[in-house]
Protein backbone atom coordinates (compact mmCIF):
# COMPACT_ATOMS: atom_id res chain seq x y z
CA UNK A 1 0.00 0.00 0.00
CA UNK A 2 2.47 2.30 0.54
CA UNK A 3 4.34 1.88 -2.46
CA UNK A 4 0.86 2.50 -4.23
CA UNK A 5 0.78 6.38 -2.26
CA UNK A 6 4.24 6.74 -3.33
CA UNK A 7 3.52 6.06 -6.75
CA UNK A 8 0.47 8.77 -7.16
CA UNK A 9 2.61 11.43 -5.62
CA UNK A 10 0.15 12.33 -2.36
CA UNK A 11 2.22 15.55 -2.24
CA UNK A 12 1.06 17.01 -5.34
CA UNK A 13 -2.18 15.83 -5.07
CA UNK A 14 -2.70 17.44 -1.47
CA UNK A 15 -1.33 20.63 -3.73
CA UNK A 16 -4.15 20.53 -5.71
CA UNK A 17 -6.59 20.15 -3.39
CA UNK A 18 -5.64 22.63 -1.06
CA UNK A 19 -5.62 24.80 -4.30
CA UNK A 20 -8.76 24.31 -5.04
CA UNK A 21 -10.27 24.71 -1.07
CA UNK A 22 -8.06 28.26 -1.28
CA UNK A 23 -9.92 29.64 -4.17
CA UNK A 24 -13.16 28.16 -3.20
CA UNK A 25 -13.02 29.60 -0.13
CA UNK A 26 -11.57 32.84 -0.94
CA UNK A 27 -15.10 32.84 -3.65
CA UNK A 28 -17.45 32.06 -0.53
CA UNK A 29 -16.45 35.20 1.38
CA UNK A 30 -16.36 37.63 -1.61
CA UNK A 31 -20.06 36.29 -2.60
CA UNK A 32 -21.07 35.99 1.30
CA UNK A 33 -23.77 38.91 1.31
CA UNK A 34 -25.37 37.00 -1.25
CA UNK A 35 -25.84 33.40 -0.33
CA UNK A 36 -26.95 33.56 2.93
CA UNK A 37 -23.91 32.32 4.61
CA UNK A 38 -24.25 29.00 2.76
CA UNK A 39 -20.50 28.55 1.95
CA UNK A 40 -20.22 26.04 -1.34
CA UNK A 41 -16.94 25.16 -0.59
CA UNK A 42 -18.01 23.13 2.24
CA UNK A 43 -20.74 21.39 0.39
CA UNK A 44 -20.32 17.63 -0.68
CA UNK A 45 -20.68 18.47 -4.23
CA UNK A 46 -17.86 20.68 -4.37
CA UNK A 47 -16.27 17.94 -2.56
CA UNK A 48 -16.76 15.61 -5.08
CA UNK A 49 -15.42 17.92 -7.87
CA UNK A 50 -11.83 18.18 -6.16
CA UNK A 51 -11.50 14.56 -5.10
CA UNK A 52 -12.49 13.99 -8.80
CA UNK A 53 -9.86 15.70 -10.17
CA UNK A 54 -7.67 14.71 -7.67
CA UNK A 55 -8.46 11.19 -8.59
CA UNK A 56 -7.56 12.17 -12.47
CA UNK A 57 -4.34 13.56 -11.55
CA UNK A 58 -3.00 10.30 -9.87
CA UNK A 59 -4.11 8.41 -12.71
CA UNK A 60 -2.13 10.74 -14.89
CA UNK A 61 1.06 9.88 -12.37
CA UNK A 62 0.37 6.02 -12.74
CA UNK A 63 -0.22 6.22 -16.25
CA UNK A 64 3.46 8.50 -16.78
CA UNK A 65 5.18 6.00 -14.44
CA UNK A 66 3.85 2.98 -16.45
CA UNK A 67 5.13 3.92 -20.14
CA UNK A 68 8.16 5.73 -18.29
CA UNK A 69 9.69 2.60 -16.67
CA UNK A 70 12.84 2.11 -18.61
CA UNK A 71 13.46 6.08 -18.70
CA UNK A 72 13.01 5.81 -14.87
CA UNK A 73 15.49 3.13 -14.48
CA UNK A 74 18.36 5.28 -15.70
CA UNK A 75 17.06 8.41 -14.48
CA UNK A 76 16.15 7.45 -10.76
CA UNK A 77 16.11 4.02 -10.18
CA UNK A 78 15.49 4.29 -6.68
CA UNK A 79 12.43 5.91 -6.75
CA UNK A 80 10.89 3.01 -9.83
CA UNK A 81 7.90 1.59 -8.52
CA UNK A 82 6.18 0.17 -11.15
CA UNK A 83 7.73 -3.97 -12.28
CA UNK A 84 9.74 -3.22 -8.91
CA UNK A 85 7.07 -3.11 -6.31
CA UNK A 86 3.67 -2.60 -7.76
CA UNK A 87 3.09 -5.38 -11.48
CA UNK A 88 2.61 -3.58 -14.56
CA UNK A 89 -1.33 -4.92 -15.23
CA UNK A 90 -1.87 -3.82 -11.62
CA UNK A 91 -1.07 -0.05 -12.54
CA UNK A 92 -2.88 -0.32 -15.33
CA UNK A 93 -5.93 -1.36 -13.64
CA UNK A 94 -5.72 1.73 -10.11
CA UNK A 95 -5.37 4.06 -13.86
CA UNK A 96 -8.55 3.03 -15.18
CA UNK A 97 -10.64 2.50 -11.42
CA UNK A 98 -9.33 6.16 -10.98
CA UNK A 99 -10.82 7.57 -14.22
CA UNK A 100 -14.01 5.81 -14.07
CA UNK A 101 -14.71 7.33 -10.80
CA UNK A 102 -13.72 10.53 -11.22
CA UNK A 103 -15.23 10.39 -14.98
CA UNK A 104 -18.59 8.79 -13.08
CA UNK A 105 -18.63 11.95 -10.38
CA UNK A 106 -18.28 14.61 -13.73
CA UNK A 107 -21.29 12.99 -15.53
CA UNK A 108 -23.51 13.72 -11.94
CA UNK A 109 -21.88 17.43 -11.15
CA UNK A 110 -22.80 17.72 -14.85
CA UNK A 111 -26.57 16.63 -14.36
CA UNK A 112 -27.04 18.41 -11.46
CA UNK A 113 -25.57 21.81 -12.72
CA UNK A 114 -27.28 21.66 -16.23
CA UNK A 115 -23.90 22.07 -17.71
CA UNK A 116 -21.25 19.75 -19.92
CA UNK A 117 -18.59 21.51 -18.99
CA UNK A 118 -17.14 19.02 -16.28
CA UNK A 119 -17.43 15.85 -18.46
CA UNK A 120 -15.58 17.68 -21.19
CA UNK A 121 -12.67 18.53 -19.27
CA UNK A 122 -12.75 15.32 -17.00
CA UNK A 123 -12.56 13.82 -20.59
CA UNK A 124 -10.18 15.91 -21.52
CA UNK A 125 -7.70 15.63 -19.15
CA UNK A 126 -7.75 11.73 -19.26
CA UNK A 127 -7.63 11.39 -22.40
CA UNK A 128 -4.28 14.03 -22.99
CA UNK A 129 -2.77 12.26 -19.35
CA UNK A 130 -3.23 8.94 -21.44
CA UNK A 131 -1.80 10.39 -24.87
CA UNK A 132 0.70 12.51 -23.01
CA UNK A 133 2.56 9.54 -20.90
CA UNK A 134 2.03 7.68 -23.95
CA UNK A 135 3.41 9.44 -26.82
CA UNK A 136 2.90 13.39 -26.56
CA UNK A 137 5.61 13.78 -23.88
CA UNK A 138 8.13 12.49 -26.40
CA UNK A 139 7.69 15.42 -28.60
CA UNK A 140 8.99 18.29 -28.70
CA UNK A 141 7.17 21.12 -26.62
CA UNK A 142 3.78 20.30 -27.13
CA UNK A 143 4.23 17.53 -24.44
CA UNK A 144 5.05 20.53 -22.32
CA UNK A 145 2.54 22.97 -23.41
CA UNK A 146 -0.03 20.07 -22.90
CA UNK A 147 0.70 19.20 -19.11
CA UNK A 148 0.86 22.91 -18.24
CA UNK A 149 -2.78 23.76 -19.78
CA UNK A 150 -3.84 20.50 -17.33
CA UNK A 151 -2.17 22.15 -14.79
CA UNK A 152 -4.04 25.26 -15.27
CA UNK A 153 -7.54 23.68 -15.56
CA UNK A 154 -7.25 23.20 -12.12
CA UNK A 155 -8.44 26.98 -11.02
CA UNK A 156 -10.49 27.44 -14.23
CA UNK A 157 -12.48 24.34 -13.20
CA UNK A 158 -13.19 25.97 -9.52
CA UNK A 159 -13.81 29.44 -11.63
CA UNK A 160 -16.40 27.33 -13.94
CA UNK A 161 -18.32 25.76 -10.69
CA UNK A 162 -18.56 29.19 -8.63
CA UNK A 163 -20.01 30.70 -12.07
CA UNK A 164 -22.62 28.07 -12.59
CA UNK A 165 -23.61 28.45 -9.19
CA UNK A 166 -23.82 31.62 -8.54
CA UNK A 167 -25.56 32.65 -12.34
CA UNK A 168 -28.21 29.86 -12.21
CA UNK A 169 -29.47 30.08 -8.11
CA UNK A 170 -28.00 33.49 -6.56
CA UNK A 171 -27.21 35.99 -8.88
CA UNK A 172 -30.09 36.21 -11.40
CA UNK A 173 -32.42 37.31 -8.27
CA UNK A 174 -30.04 39.98 -6.63
CA UNK A 175 -28.45 41.63 -9.84
CA UNK A 176 -30.48 40.64 -12.97
CA UNK A 177 -28.94 44.18 -14.48
CA UNK A 178 -25.49 43.52 -13.73
CA UNK A 179 -25.16 39.63 -14.07
CA UNK A 180 -21.97 39.45 -16.28
CA UNK A 181 -20.20 41.40 -14.04
CA UNK A 182 -20.57 39.32 -10.98
CA UNK A 183 -20.87 35.70 -12.58
CA UNK A 184 -17.52 36.33 -14.80
CA UNK A 185 -15.47 36.93 -11.63
CA UNK A 186 -14.80 33.34 -10.82
CA UNK A 187 -13.80 32.83 -14.42
CA UNK A 188 -11.50 35.72 -14.09
CA UNK A 189 -9.94 34.54 -11.25
CA UNK A 190 -9.55 31.16 -12.18
CA UNK A 191 -8.61 31.98 -15.64
CA UNK A 192 -6.21 34.45 -14.03
CA UNK A 193 -4.43 31.76 -12.07
CA UNK A 194 -4.19 29.52 -14.09
CA UNK A 195 -1.96 31.55 -16.46
CA UNK A 196 0.37 31.46 -13.81
CA UNK A 197 -0.14 27.94 -13.40
CA UNK A 198 0.73 27.28 -16.96
CA UNK A 199 3.53 29.42 -17.26
CA UNK A 200 5.73 28.13 -14.02
CA UNK A 201 4.15 24.65 -15.03
CA UNK A 202 6.00 24.58 -18.43
CA UNK A 203 9.01 26.21 -17.47
CA UNK A 204 8.97 22.93 -14.89
CA UNK A 205 8.97 21.04 -17.20
CA UNK A 206 11.89 22.14 -19.16
CA UNK A 207 13.99 21.65 -16.05
CA UNK A 208 12.44 18.21 -15.54
CA UNK A 209 13.55 17.53 -19.30
CA UNK A 210 16.70 18.96 -18.72
CA UNK A 211 17.04 16.55 -15.37
CA UNK A 212 16.01 13.74 -17.70
CA UNK A 213 18.22 13.92 -20.58
CA UNK A 214 19.92 10.01 -20.22
CA UNK A 215 16.61 8.34 -20.03
CA UNK A 216 14.83 10.29 -22.64
CA UNK A 217 17.20 9.25 -24.74
CA UNK A 218 16.98 5.78 -24.48
CA UNK A 219 12.76 6.35 -25.17
CA UNK A 220 14.04 8.51 -28.58
CA UNK A 221 12.42 11.77 -26.82
CA UNK A 222 12.53 15.14 -28.50
CA UNK A 223 12.72 17.24 -25.86
CA UNK A 224 14.22 20.72 -25.69
CA UNK A 225 17.22 20.18 -24.38
CA UNK A 226 17.69 17.10 -26.00
CA UNK A 227 16.79 18.73 -29.91
CA UNK A 228 18.58 22.45 -28.82
CA UNK A 229 21.24 21.28 -25.66
CA UNK A 230 21.37 22.25 -22.46
CA UNK A 231 22.08 26.04 -22.61
CA UNK A 232 19.07 26.77 -25.12
CA UNK A 233 16.20 25.11 -22.38
CA UNK A 234 18.37 26.91 -19.62
CA UNK A 235 17.08 30.11 -21.83
CA UNK A 236 13.72 29.26 -22.18
CA UNK A 237 13.83 28.70 -18.76
CA UNK A 238 14.97 31.65 -18.01
CA UNK A 239 12.76 33.26 -20.00
CA UNK A 240 9.62 31.53 -18.69
CA UNK A 241 10.71 32.25 -15.00
CA UNK A 242 10.56 35.98 -16.31
CA UNK A 243 7.46 35.96 -18.03
CA UNK A 244 6.14 34.04 -15.05
CA UNK A 245 7.60 37.58 -12.53
CA UNK A 246 6.33 40.22 -14.90
CA UNK A 247 2.25 38.51 -14.15
CA UNK A 248 2.05 40.01 -10.71
CA UNK A 249 2.47 43.43 -12.63
CA UNK A 250 -1.27 43.92 -12.24
CA UNK A 251 -1.27 43.18 -8.96
CA UNK A 252 1.36 45.39 -8.20
CA UNK A 253 -0.66 47.87 -10.02
CA UNK A 254 -3.89 47.99 -7.62
CA UNK A 255 -1.34 48.16 -4.81
CA UNK A 256 0.18 51.11 -5.69
CA UNK A 257 -3.54 52.79 -6.49
CA UNK A 258 -4.57 51.80 -2.96
CA UNK A 259 -7.04 49.03 -4.05
CA UNK A 260 -5.34 46.19 -2.50
CA UNK A 261 -3.32 46.57 1.07
CA UNK A 262 0.26 45.98 1.38
CA UNK A 263 0.12 43.40 3.41
CA UNK A 264 -2.31 41.06 0.96
CA UNK A 265 0.61 41.17 -1.06
CA UNK A 266 2.67 38.94 1.56
CA UNK A 267 2.31 35.74 -0.50
CA UNK A 268 3.10 37.46 -3.97
CA UNK A 269 6.50 38.50 -2.04
CA UNK A 270 7.39 34.96 -0.95
CA UNK A 271 6.75 33.53 -4.42
CA UNK A 272 8.45 36.55 -6.26
CA UNK A 273 11.74 35.42 -4.05
CA UNK A 274 11.22 31.46 -4.73
CA UNK A 275 11.17 32.69 -8.33
CA UNK A 276 14.42 34.95 -8.18
CA UNK A 277 16.09 32.01 -5.93
CA UNK A 278 14.83 29.74 -9.43
CA UNK A 279 16.38 32.61 -11.51
CA UNK A 280 19.35 32.69 -9.57
CA UNK A 281 20.24 29.02 -10.09
CA UNK A 282 19.47 28.97 -13.54
CA UNK A 283 21.93 31.31 -14.35
CA UNK A 284 24.79 29.24 -12.63
CA UNK A 285 26.34 26.12 -13.98
CA UNK A 286 23.71 23.58 -14.99
CA UNK A 287 24.56 20.43 -12.17
CA UNK A 288 21.64 17.63 -11.80
CA UNK A 289 21.71 19.05 -7.83
CA UNK A 290 21.17 22.50 -9.17
CA UNK A 291 18.50 21.61 -11.22
CA UNK A 292 16.99 19.52 -8.36
CA UNK A 293 17.03 22.93 -6.34
CA UNK A 294 15.41 24.93 -9.12
CA UNK A 295 12.46 22.08 -9.33
CA UNK A 296 11.63 22.47 -5.60
CA UNK A 297 12.16 26.47 -5.91
CA UNK A 298 9.29 26.40 -9.14
CA UNK A 299 7.13 24.47 -7.00
CA UNK A 300 7.46 26.78 -4.01
CA UNK A 301 6.84 30.12 -6.10
CA UNK A 302 3.66 27.71 -7.98
CA UNK A 303 2.11 26.66 -3.99
CA UNK A 304 3.02 30.82 -2.74
CA UNK A 305 1.04 32.02 -5.72
CA UNK A 306 -1.89 29.62 -5.82
CA UNK A 307 -2.81 30.13 -2.26
CA UNK A 308 -2.76 33.59 -2.88
CA UNK A 309 -6.53 33.73 -2.04
CA UNK A 310 -6.50 31.78 1.48
CA UNK A 311 -4.26 34.50 2.43
CA UNK A 312 -6.83 37.04 1.30
CA UNK A 313 -9.66 34.82 2.78
CA UNK A 314 -7.96 34.65 6.43
CA UNK A 315 -7.60 38.58 5.99
CA UNK A 316 -11.19 39.04 5.37
CA UNK A 317 -12.48 37.00 7.98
Amino acid sequence: MIHFFKLIRPVNLLIIAATMYSIGGYLDVVYAPFHEDKLLVKTFDFFLLVISTVMIAAAGNIINDYFDVRADRINRPDKTIISKFIKRRWAIVFHWILNFIAFGIAIYLGLINDTFWYVFIHLLSINFLWFYSMQLKRTLVIGNVVIALLTALVPILVGIYYQDIFRTILLDQVFPFHLDAYTLFPIYLGFGLGVFAFVLNWVREIVKDMEDVKGDLVLKARTIPIVYGLSKARLVAIIFVIISMALSIPILLFWQNGFIDGVALLPLLFSAVSATISLVLLLQKVTPNRLRKINYSLKLTMVFGMFLPIYWLLLII
